[in-house]
């Protein structure tokens, strides 16, 4: 046996928290997201762009678009951006991308080994709490414009309705009410959900709503992508309520743009708020 195969032995066995990034930040450094993109790297990454979240007594409804630029080129037509975080839990990324990614791999492997040691998984607090430490140990990498921005949505199960939770780049953790957007695009974004938003809204109309809004923010900001029904590429969606976290396979949410897009040839400016199901007749 090697020494490098003993010494990580020994580390498996020995008594630690429950925390798998402190684990991660004791016997492989190395293989943590801020250490994974050199100084000379800011300028040509990646920067993935918008993504909306909203939540109501059915749950939290993410979805984000699909583009990914670098400078004024986009550099990835489809990268995806709305993950599963747990069971019950969504996490969207803003910002740059191939940390953002990284970011999210240890948040889901941090949840997961949590619940491994201590028997139960964490509340919707604790993850959102968890998540915020992660950002924190990537501050020296948004001080030098590498910087992620993370959006965290899911069913709360002691509350019994959906929950949002925003971060900066220190670390801070915000809990919103009832919508949020990050990214380039998420001053149109955010714009639109304030007029189509319901409280009632029921899943159906709160991923309409979500579509709705991530149009409009294309409509004004060139950094997020619309939806592309010549390459068939549409915006990832998730839906976290009390049965689970559900991501919509792309033929389920093309079935829902594809009239999104029809409605927006007669009225390009979007339905009107409070109309029924927040559409408006041309």
């Amino acid at each position: 046996m090697s020494f490098e195969h003993r010494a990580l032995q020994v580390a498996f066995t020995a008594p630690r928290s429950a925390s798998f990034a402190e684990f991660l930040a004791t016997v492989a450094p190395t293989a943590l997201p801020s250490m994974q993109v050199g100084h000379d790297q800011a300028l040509q990454a990646p920067h993935g762009t918008t993504i909306v979240a909203l939540r109501g007594d059915f749950g939290a409804v993410m979805a984000g678009d699909r583009r990914a630029t670098m400078g004024n080129v986009i550099a990835q037509r489809d990268i995806e951006k709305v993950f599963a975080a747990d069971e019950h839990s969504l996490i969207g990324i803003a910002g740059t991308a191939g940390i953002a990614i990284e970011l999210v791999r240890l948040f889901q492997v941090e949840l997961e080994h949590y619940e491994k040691i201590e028997g139960v998984p964490l509340s919707l607090d604790g993850k959102a709490n968890r998540l915020a430490s992660l950002l924190r140990g990537n501050l020296g990498l948004a001080m030098q414009g590498l910087s992620v921005v993370p959006l965290f949505a899911g069913y709360d199960i002691d509350r019994q309705r959906g929950r949002i939770f925003s971060y900066d780049v220190t670390g801070g953790r915000y809990e919103e009410h009832d919508f949020y957007a990050v990214g380039s695009g998420s001053f149109f974004a955010r714009g639109s959900l304030k007029k189509l938003y319901r409280p009632d809204a029921d899943t159906d109309l709160a991923i309409d709503t979500a579509l709705e809004a991530l149009y409009d923010a294309a409509d004004d900001d060139s950094a997020t992508a619309g939806p592309d029904m010549a390459r068939r590429i549409f915006p990832i969606v998730g839906i976290a309520t009390e049965e689970g976290v559900r991501m919509l396979g792309s033929v389920e949410v093309e079935a829902r743009v594809a009239p999104l897009v029809a409605r927006r040839m007669t009225r390009p400016n979007g339905p009107f708020a409070g109309t029924s199901e927040g559409r408006s007749n041309p």
